[in-house]
């Protein structure tokens, strides 16, 4: 069982590991090819609620919006809601109206009314600004936000992938006018893409926000040997632009421990993402049946300052990716 934490200095608990639901969906809508429809996702739900995994997290965007109603339909059949800490996102395309994209006043209230009819509840514990939008005043869209949670259509608000300084912006505006301050960032982590270490998790403490990082596990390329496929390293265009094969000595090192340990490479880079104070929950996206045991696994997995050295030690200087 994963054990819950407090997210950031809200009242908010969650599961200490959050299930990513991008893996799930229609394929036929044209998001992503290695999704799993509501038949193929069925041990991961189920497998999710027996290690006490009930923080889930998806979007609007995700399976252009088939994800939120597979994780809808898995609630009901699954588990119940008031046992699940649901988040969900709006910013990124879905039609081309005017509320179709981004974080306008339109666009929030119209975009958490379709995310609420295809998950089938009255509210999300946790609506997220997928990104920075440059568009539109700081204050219009802080406003709309505030209003969301007025109208109990969202008990929390959160942020993710944006620069520290867009952040503290946002942050800033809601203080001075007296509105709902973001409580957690999904900001991008792992082994491979460290940079959020120089300014956001420093900005994340001051501000007790909690840290729920996507792809810890950089897109999978930290839980196997360097150069094996699978169907999403193949089609991932994300995975494919974020992460290049001067990382294969850091996948290397974390090779290294794990056979050391006698442990998958998995529960390394977890373990690893997990020692950072400010990460409450890293997002891990399942898509096979040892994915969420590994997961959880990794919560026990104490490294050593030896061999946390070692696999950081390939680390270099890189640009911030995934905004």
């Amino acid at each position: 069982m994963t054990g819950t934490v407090r997210l950031g200095d809200s009242g908010l608990k969650v599961s200490r590991i959050a299930l990513g639901c991008m893996s799930f969906g229609d394929t036929s809508r044209g998001f992503n090819k290695w999704a799993l429809d509501d038949e193929a996702a069925e041990p991961i739900f189920r497998q999710a609620v027996q290690l006490g995994i009930t923080f889930w997290d998806t979007a609007n965007v995700y399976g252009f919006g088939s994800s939120e109603e597979v994780v809808g339909r898995a609630i009901q059949k699954y588990t119940r809601r008031e046992d699940v800490v649901l988040a969900t996102k709006v910013f990124f395309k879905l039609h081309d109206g005017p509320g179709g994209s981004g974080l306008s006043r339109k666009a929030i209230m119209e975009n958490i009314d379709a995310s609420l009819t295809r998950l089938g509840t009255d509210y999300v514990d946790l609506y997220q600004i997928h990104r920075f939008d440059p568009e539109t005043p700081v204050e219009e869209t802080m406003e709309a936000l505030h209003d969301v949670v007025k109208a109990g259509k969202a008990r929390y608000l959160g942020a993710s992938s944006m620069w520290a300084w867009q952040f503290s912006k946002l942050q800033y505006t809601a203080d001075l006018h007296g509105w709902t301050r973001f409580v957690s960032m999904q900001n991008q982590y792992s082994l491979m893409q460290r940079e959020e270490e120089r300014e956001m998790f420093g900005l994340l403490s001051d501000q007790g926000v909690g840290s729920i990082p996507w792809s810890p596990l950089a897109k999978g390329r930290l839980a196997r040997p360097w150069g094996t496929q699978t169907q999403r390293s193949d089609t991932d265009p994300v995975g494919q632009r974020f992460f290049a094969s001067a990382d294969q000595p850091i996948a290397d090192a974390v090779q290294r421990v794990a056979e050391e340990r006698g442990v998958p490479m998995a529960q390394v880079a977890l373990a690893w993402v997990l020692r950072n104070p400010a990460v409450a929950a890293p997002i891990v996206g399942p898509t096979k049946p040892h994915h969420l045991p590994d997961a959880v696994a990794a919560l026990d997995l104490q490294l050593t300052l030896e061999e946390v050295a070692a696999i950081e030690e390939p680390y270099t200087l890189r640009q911030p990716t995934g905004y």
